[in-house]
């Protein structure tokens, strides 16, 4: 069989707003914050984790950005691999669909590009339908469900698409980043793109779930927890409505996207940065803490989509073992599993395996994190 010809695309501040709480980094003013409050590279990353994991296979031939959105990692390897097109110093989205578009006249078979919702958005602006992409996951949003679900499990989808060539439609999610940093979501599907079908591999596109019997289970879910709480922990709270819930249950304001801290039955700190959650563990050393997380919706993180401020370090620091996981059980029912993709392999590896969850008042479910 002849060599895949592979479109290779990363975007080089993809995911730099996660853990300095910024929660994007589309436009040049939100980037120049990022960097002036310590934000620093994560696709470099995460695009060499997915080369690697492609091991001795020699089914590819790369045809490659310039520089560092693209040939600078692939030169790291022994993969062959052509450069195509030119880039600007200070990157954008417009490099990204003109070279996407290099690319398909070079008959690439398909694109593979590290990056978020932002870059998928760009990739499928260009390519349209016309070859199928894949996504590295590498941003703050990561909710469309043409994205791999770890960085390792894109080259087990690639070599899958050499053998096999199976195809499914994705969808390309338009979140409203604006809105986003404003603690509302307005998420709509952009396009659908065609995309590798992998099973498990793939992820799974984020879901919004509501419903009064939803709501009601919230509650009590919120309920048993602050009847467990203890006023000496300081509990560093997770994103989402799940865990709103619990700090609606005592009257106390919680960013719905943020990640917030609570101790003596008290919001202490809203909306913090990873250094930010660093500090607070410093000066409440003589403190226990607990961490409350809720998986996405039908993508079932708890760890890397929205949440990066609770980065390794802090989850080291707090302790796995004081992890508390709460979901609804209709969550759950499109959720059957969990998921984690913290940037750290050792650590991802330790958070596998059954965890309990509190899916209503002091009723718990054994659920697995793959």
């Amino acid at each position: 069989m002849d060599k895949l010809k592979v479109g290779f695309i990363v975007n080089p501040i993809a995911g730099m707003g996660g853990r300095v709480g910024l929660k994007g980094t589309d436009g040049e003013d939100i980037l120049r914050m990022a960097r002036k409050l310590g934000a620093k590279p994560v696709s470099d990353k995460r695009a060499i984790r997915f080369l690697r994991s492609i091991g001795g296979y020699n089914y590819f031939i790369f045809y490659t950005a310039p520089g560092k959105m693209g040939e600078k990692y692939l030169k790291l390897f022994r993969y062959k691999y052509i450069v195509v097109g030119r880039i600007r110093r200070k990157t954008s989205g417009e490099d990204t669909r003109r070279i996407a578009l290099e690319m398909l006249k070079n008959g690439i078979e398909i694109l593979v590009f590290v990056g978020g919702d932002g870059t998928a958005r760009d990739i499928v602006e260009a390519v349209n339908r016309k070859v199928p992409i894949l996504g590295i996951p590498s941003g703050v949003k990561i909710y469309s469900s043409v994205f791999a679900a770890t960085p390792e499990d894109g080259g087990r989808v690639l070599i899958q698409f050499y053998k096999h060539r199976l195809l499914k439609n994705g969808e390309i999610l338009d979140i409203d980043e604006n809105a986003f940093r404003e603690d509302r979501i307005n998420i709509k599907i952009y396009a659908y793109a065609l995309t590798p079908d992998a099973g498990l591999l793939m992820q799974n596109s984020k879901e919004i779930f509501f419903s009064q019997l939803d709501e009601e289970n919230k509650k009590s879910i919120a309920k048993y927890i602050v009847e467990t709480m203890d006023k000496d922990t300081v509990y560093i709270l997770g994103s989402g409505t799940t865990i709103k819930a619990v700090t609606d249950y005592l009257g106390l304001p919680k960013t719905v996207l943020g990640i917030d801290v609570m101790y003596d039955f008290s919001i202490v700190k809203r909306d913090v940065s990873e250094k930010g959650l660093l500090n607070i563990i410093k000066n409440f050393h003589e403190k226990n803490f607990k961490i409350i997380v809720s998986p996405l919706g039908r993508q079932g993180y708890i760890f890397g989509r929205g949440n990066q401020q609770i980065s390794p370090r802090v989850i080291r620091k707090v302790g796995l073992e004081n992890i508390i996981i709460i979901a609804t059980k209709s969550k759950l029912r499109e959720t059957p599993f969990l998921r984690v993709d913290t940037g750290d392999k050792n650590l991802d590896k330790r958070l596998r395996g059954y965890r309990r969850v509190i899916i209503d008042y002091n009723e718990e479910k054994m659920v697995k994190i793959i």
